[in-house]
């Protein structure tokens, strides 16, 4: 052999072996940071030998200095939550297109981005939460209701800028039009006990302490209460009941909590696999057990007792995507009608 075809076999040997160590380290930016959440990293770890490291904070942090790092990132994974904040950075053009049929089989179409830019891997339905002792069963049913004037002074909801109710206000726009989802907003602006302040645990704990008597929260912040090991958690729960609304019509508003691969991903390989990881359903579990959210894959068994009890409802089956598509317009009605 040559010197030149030695030097040849050398360089195919070390470019062989740089692919293999970039398989073998995943750089993930995180906003979720649940204890559980260090099992399924770990179990990804111990079935693929990849590395995980990770950047935890906020999400909307996460994305601006994902935006100030620019070719330079080293992070191959954003994991956040709400599809409003993935359409975001994808429309920031963050992310890349992933075509993999592992995700595209286990993985619902309308809890994933069309083009593959980002996927969900667990989703959470918005709830109408209501006094026991102030309201009745069945008395309250669908979104439209809490617009009504018979709740007046009687709603406590979040700021309209929270992302939740913004994605909320963009299913309701793609599905009563413009004007009738601004007029929902007045009515329901109207309602308010008191300004818009904290977040979904706030209103629980309002609603339970009888200082407003019905609000909207994530299936998971009352899951959370119903199974704290802290008592006076579990009585706030016990004296609120829940309404899975629109069950007639277009049914439950459901969000996602999800990923996609970075635009400038230096491990892209080992990223495509923690995804697929995630559609798995050993992580599909965790998801469910973590933070009490369901899996996105259809037959996985999970022995959450609280999602279990609430056993099956309608859910929106509107494509995700069109919650962030929809999110300039829900914030311009918010504003109009003076939500804060």
């Amino acid at each position: 052999m040559t010197s030149f075809a030695r030097l040849l076999c050398l360089l195919a040997a070390f470019a062989s072996c740089s692919a293999f160590a970039q398989e073998k380290v995943l750089n993930l930016y995180s906003s979720r940071h649940y204890q559980t959440d260090e099992a399924l990293y770990d179990n990804f770890t111990k079935q693929t030998g990849i590395k995980v490291n990770r950047i935890e904070a906020g999400e909307d942090p996460l994305i601006e200095r994902i935006r100030n790092e620019g070719e330079r990132s080293p992070a191959d994974v954003l994991v956040t939550v709400d599809a409003g904040r993935l359409w975001r950075a994808e429309q920031l053009g963050m992310l890349q297109p992933v075509k993999s049929a592992l995700l595209e089989s286990r993985i619902p179409a309308s809890l994933r981005e069309p083009g593959g830019h980002w996927f969900g891997f667990s989703t959470r339905a918005r709830l109408i939460a209501y006094n026991k002792d102030k309201v009745k069963a069945g008395e309250i049913q669908t979104y439209e209701d809490l617009a009504s004037p018979k709740w007046q002074g009687r709603i406590c909801m979040r700021s309209s800028t929270n992302i939740y109710n913004l994605s909320l206000m963009g299913a309701m726009i793609d599905h009563l039009g413009e004007d009738k989802a601004e007029a929902w907003a007045k009515g329901v602006r109207a309602n308010l006990a008191t300004d818009p302040k904290g977040g979904d645990t706030d209103q629980l704990k309002n609603v339970a302490a009888g200082q407003c008597d019905v609000t909207i929260s994530n299936q998971y912040y009352y899951a959370r209460m119903a199974r704290s090991q802290k008592a006076d958690e579990r009585q706030t729960a016990e004296r609120i009941g829940l309404v899975f609304p629109n069950q007639k019509t277009w049914g439950t508003h459901v969000n996602i909590s999800g990923a996609g691969v970075l635009k400038h991903a230096p491990n892209r390989a080992a990223a495509i696999r923690f995804l697929e990881y995630l559609a798995s359903d050993e992580a599909q579990r965790y998801f469910a057990d973590g933070n009490n959210e369901w899996p996105v894959v259809a037959g996985v068994k999970i022995d959450n007792p609280v999602l279990n009890s609430f056993g099956e409802f309608k859910r929106d089956a509107l494509n995700v995507a069109v919650l962030g598509r929809n999110q300039p317009s829900s914030q311009k009605i918010y504003d109009r009608v003076a939500w804060k």
